[in-house]
Formats: structure tokens, sequence, C-alpha cells
């Protein structure tokens, strides 16, 4: 199996590329510590830790060389590195993809930082800390069994049962030393790439606010050395606003997936100081008459449900091929998007969706149970990955919470309805350019962008049934599938949105034998006993759902097999279960404007 420890495979933060880099991925010393006695104990000054782990993968993983799923809710982690050769920097930025849920680091025994959120990456300068010859990095990493902080479908047992899965804990994404100068840039955002041409990016500086410019060229093409159009700007605050023209534009869209490279020089009087890479691709979203346009076409979502989940790495990819492998699968099934269901995922699969061309729904993971502190929680780690993952033209919505999950009071408590309002209100302070799903399935607020609903009867007959009345009135029904659970609260209603079934479908099959116990398995959906009966059942709820004027996009539960979800089109080895062409001849048929 490949793993992330070659450096020079991939660039891990895709959307800020600096040619100097170096992975720490590998081999590192490990340690639980159970009874919490690491920080009396000074482990993080220079002590050997027993274990070894290989990140990036989580010690509950078969690929780490720990393959424990018993809880440990305090670890350690430990390696010695030296800065390459050649680096001339001001900072060394020690970065982290994702540690899950809390860290603590430090280099050579002295700290270089904290962070708190288990699903967003961050940094260090630790430029301050290092000496001549190896350096020793320590990070300890605390994931409680915590129903209150955010966990998407990691089960707070420890253990797989219905819809939860097994926990991602510590250190489960890249971790990466880049040499910075000391004035650069900081942020890249792009604020403008239409179809018509018109792009405007806003580069954030790091370091003192004074005589500075910054130049852009577009180039037509991830792989082109040709600058199709320069822009140049100057500055005495802590930002500025490139714009540009691209000539003869091209869109971006999942049929033609077109990029434009570009590269961002930062200059401190006259001198180049600090030069990053980044890519875009012009495409416009709209919602206009109850459907979604792309491009100013309309255009109809269809999605699968994506968890990103592999049964040797959980949560963590296996490889780069692994997340380009999957995003290929969803569009060999025909499907122009999917909906990444309770995870933030690893930069490099939105890099993948943008190179191929399909549209994402991206999904925070929530917490289980309510609290101020899990709201404030969940609102502060959620903006950082909109932050993070803002200029990638595959994500078309944001999701910020799904199925009330850890809002259990929706209907009794003021402050829960509130907090989901002002979730879709600072997403869209942050990002102003795409739709927000407050609550994705049910419960609805007024300011949802999309009315999204989660509808697993069966047969078809029955949930076509359900929607007669929405063909006469165009309003849809009171409830979804979950009767228990209304489309809006007391007080919101529909204003005319587009209606997504944002789940649909999800039909188990049941495995035959005595060696695969039924009860083991999550079988709320839908039974089907083999691949013949799924293609039959798949093809019939599709012409059901087509036969449904009003719909805007659909998404199917679900892409992969996850633990007692058997419900996917690809096992969890991803071995397809219906043939992925003829899949896609049916959604061609169905649905010719996705």
């Amino acid at each position: 199996m490949r793993t992330f420890e070659d450096p020079r495979a991939h660039h891990p933060r895709p959307q800020m590329v600096r040619q100097q880099w170096a992975s720490l991925d590998g081999w590192w010393e490990f340690a639980f510590d159970d009874a919490n006695a690491g920080m009396a104990e000074r482990w993080f000054d220079g002590r050997a830790l027993p274990q070894r782990i290989l990140t990036p993968f989580p010690y509950q993983s078969n690929a780490s060389g720990i393959g424990s799923r018993d809880i440990h809710e305090v670890m350690w982690y430990s390696r010695s590195f030296e800065v390459p050769d050649g680096w001339d920097y001001g900072s060394l930025l020690l970065h982290f993809g994702a540690v899950d849920y809390r860290a603590d680091v430090w280099v050579n025994g002295r700290v270089a930082g904290r962070n708190r959120g288990g699903h967003v990456p961050f940094s260090f300068d630790i430029a301050p800390y290092l000496k001549s010859g190896a350096n020793r990095i320590t990070v300890r990493a605390e994931d409680r069994q915590d129903p209150y902080q955010p966990r998407g479908k990691q089960s707070s047992s420890g253990t797989p049962v219905r819809i939860y899965y097994y926990c991602t804990s510590g250190i489960w994404q890249n971790v990466w030393l880049e040499p910075v100068p000391a004035l650069r840039i900081d942020h890249l955002r792009i604020t403008e790439s239409h179809p018509d041409g018109r792009l405007a990016l806003t580069v954030h500086l790091h370091g003192p606010a004074s005589d500075w410019e910054a130049e852009l060229d577009v180039l037509d093409g991830l792989d082109s050395e040709t600058v199709c159009v320069q822009a140049r700007a100057g500055s005495r605050g802590a930002s500025l606003t490139l714009c540009a023209q691209v000539p003869d534009p091209q869109a971006w869209s999942p049929s033609a997936p077109h990029l434009y490279k570009l590269r961002v020089r930062l200059l401190h009087r006259g001198q180049p100081i600090d030069s990053v890479e980044a890519y875009t691709g012009l495409r416009s979203i709209e919602l206009k008459d109850g459907f979604f346009h792309l491009n100013g076409k309309r255009t109809f979502l269809l999605m699968a449900l994506d968890q990103g989940y592999w049964p040797d790495t959980l949560l963590a990819a296996p490889s780069d091929e692994a997340l380009r492998a999957d995003v290929e699968w969803a569009r060999r099934f025909g499907f122009n998007g999917v909906r990444k269901h309770q995870k933030i995922e690893h930069e490099r699969w939105l890099y993948w969706c943008d190179v191929l061309g399909l549209m994402v729904w991206e999904e925070m993971p929530n917490a289980r149970s309510w609290s101020e502190e899990s709201e404030e929680r969940l609102e502060l780690e959620w903006l950082r990955a909109v932050v993070r993952d803002a200029n990638h033209p595959s994500i078309v919505a944001w999701v910020p919470v799904v199925e009330s999950f850890g809002f259990p009071e929706l209907t009794r408590h003021p402050h829960q309805h509130d907090f989901l309002e002002r979730m879709v209100a600072r997403t869209r302070l942050v990002d102003p350019t795409r739709p927000v799903i407050d609550n994705d399935g049910w419960q609805h607020t007024d300011v949802t962008d999309i009315c999204t609903i989660h509808d697993y009867s069966h047969p078809v007959e029955k949930l076509l049934e359900r929607y007669a009345s929405t063909l006469l009135t165009g309003l849809p029904p009171d409830t979804g599938w979950h009767k228990a659970r209304e489309l809006f609260l007391a007080g919101a209603q529909y204003r005319g949105q587009p209606i997504v079934f944002s789940e649909v479908g999800g039909y188990l099959l049941v495995p035959e034998g005595p060696e695969r116990r039924r009860d083991r398995l999550y079988d709320h959906y839908g039974n089907v006993r083999n691949e013949d009966e799924l293609a039959q059942r798949y093809r019939t709820l599709m012409q059901g759902l087509a036969s449904l004027p009003f719909l805007a996009g659909l998404c199917y539960t679900q892409l992969t097999d996850v633990e007692h979800e058997q419900n996917g089109l690809l096992t969890t080895a991803r071995v397809p279960r219906l043939p992925p062409e003829q899949v896609a001849d049916l959604h061609r048929a169905l649905w010719p404007d996705s």
C-alpha cells in the first residue's frame, strides 16, 4: 500500500503552494497515556516513546501499525528531524492537516503552540525553537469520548453501531515543514471568478504592513506556463485586491473542468520576497425559479453521499491515489456531485474534484449533545473549514448542521433555533458566493437557501404518494420520511427554495450465510437480496424521482459501504455492485441537464 510518505508526491495544500516544503509523514514514536501522566512526567522533554506509529494514520487503523480499537483518550507522538540543507527562511512553519481533537506541540521541549478542532489545519512558526542538527517534535493529542465536541459519525462508544463507526484519533492528516520569509503572503482569497472572465483575488499579508505590492499571473491550465493575463497592485495596509479580466474565458463545470493556475508574487519596496501558486475555475452559482443554475444554465444536482471512509485507514485516506479514485468512481457512475457527509475531507480530495469535475456539498462534522460550549466549538471549527476551502471551484454549497445532530431541542429551545440562523449568517460573511443549507434533512429555518429533505420511503410508490400534493401546490409536505421531524420549524416557512432530496435510496444488500449476521447491519432503509434486485430497485427509484418536476436535485445513499451501512454502490474495497456505465446511462437518459 502506498502512503503519504513520498514528500514530492503531491503538495498537501494545493490552493497555496510554495516550492520548498518537506513531509514529516512516516514513522513516529508513540505512546498511550491512559493515566494522563505525560505532562507531569514531562514526556515532551526528550523522552523516548515506546511504540512506533505510521502517520498520518490514526492508531485505530490497521495501516498505522498499532491497529488497536480500544479507547485511548490521550496519546503522544514524537520524532526528530533536521532542516533540509539550503533552506533560507525567516520563519519555519510546522503544519498539521488535522489532529483530532486537541493538540499540544513542543519543539525541543519548548511549547510551540496548541490547537482545538479535529478536522481543520493549523500551523506554528517553530524557527525560534530550533537548534543546529537534529530537532525533536512532540505532540500530545487528546480525543475524549465527548458528545459535545464535533465528532461526526465517530462512535462515542468507540465501537461501530447503527450508523456510527470507529473513531479516528490523533494525527490523521499530513504533517509537513515549510520555510517562509518573515514578511510573507499569509492567505489568498478568490472573491470573484466568473465565467465571463472576471477574476478578483485578495492577498492577505503576514508581517508589518508598509509599502508592499503583489503581482498576479493567470496561466491557462494547471500545467501551463503560458500567461494569459497579469495584474499588479500596491498597498500600505494588511491586504490588497488584484483584479484581472481573463481573455477568451473557459468556464469550469463537471463536463469541462477547466482550471487556471494563479501565481502570486509579493514585493517589498520593489524586491520579490515571496511567491505562491493557487488555481481557480471560472464558474457561477445561482438559485433561480426553484432550481440550481451553474454558469447560467439550469443544472440538476445528481449527487451521491460520500463518507470518505476506508476499512484499513478509517477517516484517513490510504493515499492520494485513493482520494482520486473515489472521485473517479463518482464520475463513472454518472454523478455530477457528492455530498461529503459529516467530514471535512483532505484538501487533496477537493483538488481532484476540481481537476476531474465533481461538485461538492461540504458538511461539518456535528456534535451529539447541545451546550453553549458545543455551539462555540462547532462554529469556530466550521468557519475555519470554510476559510480553508472557499477557493475550490468544486464546492457549490455549505452545510454546517445535518439532521439536527447536537440540537435535540430545536422545537422547544429558541437558542438552538437562533444558532442555526446565526451559522448561516456567519457562513455567508466568510463566503457570500455559495448557498448555505442551515440544517440538512429537516427542521429548517427561514434562512436556508435550499429546502433539503431526507426521505427513505420504500417502495418508490410510497415515496411518490407523499409528494402528490407538491405536484399540485408546489409546496413540500409538512414532514419528510422522518415524521417526528417537521420540515420547517415553527415560525418558518417554505419560500420557494430549490427542493433537493439530499438523502434517498440506501438499499441494504442483505448478505447470505451465517457468517454475516443481519442484526449487525443498519437495515432501516429497505433491503435487497442480490445485485439484480438492487439494479431493479435503483432503476425504479430513479425513474420515480425523475417524474417529480419540482425536484432540483438528489443525493443517493451512498457511494461506498461503511461498517454496518452496507448500502453502497461500491463495497468498502471499492468493487462496484452495479455496472457503473449502466448506471451512468440511466442517469443521462433521465436527467440530460445534469
